[in-house]
């Protein structure tokens, strides 16, 4: 008995060809939308979904094609220190990675400020951290989203901020905020996809102190630490 052939051609056409036609649904609006409520159904697939979304419809600001891994965000945590005064500022809060990581790490809820540019991520992690002060803004402005802080003075800042792919009249308004926030002896904790390091000239009031470079995430990414002049 012969077995009835599928009506249906998507079916019948050689993976290959349904993978391509795939990938040319998704680069279209309508195909984008599909694939983040598949994504949204799934619980432990939120967070992807979310930054898929984000990057999606602002990729230089994003600066990343996925959201930091375990490895990445626990290595970043795991420079700040735990004993010095003043707050702990995360940059560039995303979904969520590294300020789960700092918190494990130790750092008191009461001492670590978030700010997110993007206010769908910051709505996220209001709802996914509600003990911390999550601020919405941008970081070109970190001075003046601070204002209430600035009196218990900062120790360090941990940045996830896409500082070379960003355009450089921006990235030197926040290397501006870094100098005025942080006080001599106060560290920056930053990473780049750039293995080679952050050039001099982005942070001339800064020295390094040590970098290594994570494997573990997708890209892999160097975490560099400098110390304020």
């Amino acid at each position: 008995m012969r077995l009835m052939e599928s009506s249906d051609p998507w079916r019948r056409a050689p993976k290959r060809l349904r993978a391509d036609r795939f990938l040319d649904g998704l680069i279209t609006g309508q195909g984008m939308k599909r694939f983040v409520k598949g994504l949204l159904q799934n619980p432990g697939a939120a967070s992807l979904a979310l930054f898929t979304r984000e990057i999606w419809a602002n990729p230089r600001a994003m600066g990343a094609a996925c959201p930091s891994a375990p490895s990445l965000a626990s290595y970043m945590a795991s420079r700040v220190p735990l004993d010095r005064d003043g707050l702990v500022v995360e940059l560039g809060g995303g979904t969520g990675a590294v300020t789960a990581a700092l918190l494990k790490h130790g750092v008191l809820p009461w001492k670590l400020v978030v700010i997110e540019r993007s206010p769908t991520l910051a709505h996220h992690l209001r709802r996914r951290f509600p003990q911390l002060r999550i601020v919405q803004g941008d970081a070109v402005q970190l001075e003046q989203l601070l204002d209430h802080d600035r009196s218990r003075g900062i120790g360090s800042i941990v940045s996830s901020l896409p500082l070379r792919s960003l355009h450089p009249a921006t990235t030197r308004a926040i290397g501006q905020q870094f100098e005025t926030l942080l006080e001599p002896g106060g560290l920056l904790i930053q990473y780049t996809y750039d293995l080679r390091g952050t050039h001099s000239r982005l942070l001339p009031h800064f020295h390094p102190l040590s970098a290594r470079v994570v494997w573990g995430n997708l890209p892999p990414a160097r975490v560099e630490v400098f110390e304020r002049k």
